[in-house]
């Protein structure tokens, strides 16, 4: 039946958690007796409640009582006990833990927004800078509400930890090539390091080595993700804290960035962070816009209508030799402290192209690699075109451009074969450079062990070329192109001449590697592996100019050059990219030609000697030899 209720004290009390005990106690004593009212139909009407039913009337105040019990348990109970208990056991470790967790996670982010991208410039000084870009994520993770700040901690962690991996990347890039990543290009170069590796320090190094990598880019990626939603959480719990912390920081960068302020030497506010990311955009951007830019060049070519009877010839019945000695590049000739020693060879070179009936003109290429890239370089001397990336390494070796050797290839005089002993895989580029006949590291009769990731030793290819090709009677005249790699780094251990009718099947170098130095061991010092670079370039000059003095003639031109420079390790980080490159010949006709290119006597070119870029050399060579 309907009851109607009257609002009570004792029901306010327990609808509102109140305990006070006074209350209670007047609530439950007896009231003085009081004449009833006088019945008033307006007042009666207007103290009565709304009906309810009896049971819904009691299950209301038994929701009310128990919503205000949980509230003040919830607000009694202790932190959660984590694994085994441990925070309640230790109240106080618990929460230095919690505190430093928070602080390590905000190291973790300012050090992947701060660090530099290049070895050479990571300093204790460049970690004490205020980078804008924590203000920033500040303010955007203070504006959104939970669930989406929790989405976009993560997204913004994952991707600073991202760049922190590209900053790593461009470290390795700027020690090897002086450059940094090229998010376009360079991916399929990720596949040559760990070809690198295994030749280096073998198939278990080189799986080691790639496992390393994955779990370390797992665990920044993840790190990152998980200190940027652990500073998100802080900042939600202390919010009007975190605001104004926000606030003022953002006051005193505006102040510091204004006025350069400088803390020894070092300007305390940066925004170096969106200077590199807006630097790989732009990268990016002029990486994906090249492609077109060079397919206009590779159309332009000033021999491509000359009729082949009237190409280079100048060169008739010559055998023409273009030799790339790896790696050599003018530190070897320039450093003081590699100076004196190859200074001997150059002129101990000299002296035995002398006696043999040689002279010789020097000068200098520029490469449009340093560091590595050797197949860059090569397209470059030999197509004509400015071949810096591996975007464009594909397109001319797919297209129809001629390079200097395909033009010999074109005349018909002369037979065109390639000693390339660093290629140990099909190579199809090979039929782009116009060579009839390609002898790789498994063509040229080697039986000796591998110097690192030297496949043969350059005395051996060289022998080898003798024997297969040049030495052969009433045969064509010859154009090759001859590699020399064992001037590859590591640099270690390294080949050393012996006489030439000692090299039978190779495996004469055992002996010789066994005695070698340990790539690892020389790798721990800097000083040791420029020793090693200029003892690996003395050995391949050493064994070119023997050849030339035991089996050249002549018809024989030589010329050969270096295709980039070392690593920074041994030019200690030089943005020169100049090359040597030598010419040889018996005729002195071969020399008067070039006399106009103004090149020094001699192996060494001269400091001041001319400096051409390297794609311009193809167009001056053919000139040159037209007629």
């Amino acid at each position: 039946m309907p009851l109607f209720t009257r609002s009570h004290p004792l029901a306010q009390q327990k609808a509102t958690g109140e305990t006070d005990s006074t209350a209670a106690t007047e609530a439950a004593a007896p009231s003085e007796p009081q004449d009833p009212p006088e019945p008033d139909d307006s007042a009666g009407r207007s103290e009565q409640l709304e009906p309810v039913d009896a049971p819904e009337a009691a299950k209301s105040a038994d929701l009310a009582e128990s919503a205000a019990d949980s509230a003040e348990r919830s607000s009694q109970l202790p932190p959660r006990a984590g694994w085994f208990g441990w925070r309640t056991r230790y109240p106080r470790t618990a929460r230095a833990v919690a505190v430093g967790t928070s602080v390590l996670a905000g190291v973790l982010l300012l050090v992947a927004l701060l660090v530099p991208d290049r070895l050479d410039r990571i300093t204790l000084q460049s970690f004490f800078r205020f980078p804008v870009e924590a203000i920033v994520l500040a303010i955007v993770l203070l504006v959104l509400p939970a669930k989406a700040r929790r989405i976009v901690a993560v997204v913004l962690g994952a991707f600073v930890g991202l760049s922190a991996v590209l900053k790593c990347l461009d470290m390795g890039f700027y020690q090897t090539l002086a450059r940094p990543f090229d998010l376009v290009f360079d991916w399929v170069l990720l596949s040559d390091a760990a070809d690198f590796l295994k030749d280096s320090v073998g198939r278990s190094g080189e799986v080691l080595a790639i496992v390393g990598v994955i779990l370390a880019l797992i665990a920044v990626l993840a790190g990152s993700a998980l200190a940027m939603v652990r500073l998100s959480d802080v900042m939600a719990r202390h919010r009007p804290m975190a605001v104004r912390t926000t606030l003022v920081l953002g006051v005193v960068w505006i102040m510091c960035f204004t006025l350069s302020f400088q803390v020894g030497g070092v300007t305390l506010a940066t925004k170096g962070y969106s200077t590199f990311l807006a630097n790989r955009v732009q990268y990016v951007r002029e990486g994906l816009g090249d492609a077109d830019v060079f397919k206009k060049q590779l159309t332009v070519d000033a021999f491509a209508k000359t009729p082949p009877n009237q190409l280079l010839t100048g060169l008739r019945g010559k055998d023409v030799l273009f030799t790339f000695i790896e790696s050599y590049g003018r530190v070897a000739i320039d450093d003081p402290t590699m100076a004196p020693e190859m200074d001997a060879t150059l002129k101990a070179g000299d002296a035995r192209l002398k006696a043999a009936g040689f002279a010789s003109q020097s000068g200098w290429l520029r490469s449009p690699v340093t560091g590595a890239g050797s197949w860059l370089a090569h397209s470059t001397f030999l197509s004509g075109l400015w071949v810096k990336n591996q975007q464009r390494y594909r397109t001319v070796t797919t297209s129809t451009r001629a390079t200097l050797t395909s033009y010999f290839q074109k005349t018909g005089a002369w037979r065109t074969v390639g000693i390339v002993p660093g290629v140990r895989k099909a190579w199809p580029e090979g039929k782009y450079f116009g060579l009839d006949n390609i002898y790789d590291s498994t063509h040229l009769g080697y039986n000796g062990p591998y110097f690192s990731w030297t496949p043969v030793p350059d005395q051996f290819s060289l022998q080898s070329f003798e024997d297969l090709e040049y030495g052969k009677k009433n045969r064509d005249p010859i154009m090759a192109e001859i590699i020399l790699a064992s001037s590859h780094n590591p640099w270690s251990p390294i080949a050393h001449t012996i006489p030439w009718n000692q090299l039978g099947d190779g495996t004469i170098f055992n002996q010789i590697k066994k005695e070698g130095t340990n790539p690892t061991e020389v790798w721990k010092s800097a000083k040791r592996v420029r020793t090693e670079y200029r003892k690996a370039i003395q050995y391949s000059v050493d064994s070119l100019t023997q050849w030339m003095q035991r089996y050249g003639n002549k018809n024989t031109v030589l010329v050969f050059l270096g295709d980039h420079q070392p690593v920074p390790t041994v030019t200690g980080g030089t943005a020169d990219r100049d090359v040597p490159i030598t010419i040889v010949a018996h005729d002195p006709k071969v020399l008067d030609k070039i006399s106009s290119w103004n090149w020094t006597d001699g192996l060494k070119p001269a400091d001041n000697a001319p400096v051409l870029s390297m794609d311009k050399f193809r167009d001056r060579f053919m000139t040159t030899f037209a007629k």
